[in-house]
């Protein structure tokens, strides 16, 4: 699979608009090369840059496989309108929250994923619980790598 975002290339600077030192809202995303057979999509955004280990971003499951885009500012909140569940982010909210690191150049991915099942996960589950429920179901990946830093 491969993601891709109009807004930042592979390894690009993610504009500031999509970060806290902007409107932090979510970056438009696209997808391809879902395979057959695939029930749904799920999608993690984090960074492994940060100073106490792995900060998570954005958790998505239960995307419509019909569905090939996110566009710019996924509305906060457990079902929004594109469809599918948002998870809860280390900052504690459902949803999208933007990169923001405390010093230095982040690398933030996107990582999205083709599963062959719808997930049993309820709205405001965590990165962990989806990936334990992800186990198995993984059919096809994709990342897509950006960068931010607030000078």
């Amino acid at each position: 699979m491969e993601i891709v975002s109009p807004v930042f290339s592979q390894g690009g600077i993610i504009p500031k608009k999509f970060t806290c030192t902007g409107e932090n809202v979510s970056p438009p995303l696209s997808w391809k090369g879902v395979p057959e057979g695939s029930r749904s999509i799920a999608l993690i955004a984090d960074d492994p840059d940060a100073p106490m280990g792995t900060w998570v971003h954005w958790v998505y499951y239960n995307l419509p496989v019909e569905l090939s885009q996110l566009k710019e500012r996924v509305p906060v909140g457990s079902n929004p309108s594109p469809g599918g569940m948002q998870g809860i982010n280390d900052s504690k909210h459902v949803g999208y929250d933007g990169p923001c690191p405390p010093s230095g150049t982040h690398r933030y991915y996107f990582k999205i994923y083709a599963l062959d099942a719808m997930l049993d996960l309820k709205p405001g589950a965590t990165k962990k619980e989806l990936l334990k429920a992800m186990e198995g179901h993984i059919l096809a990946e994709g990342v897509l790598m950006g960068k931010f830093s607030r000078q």
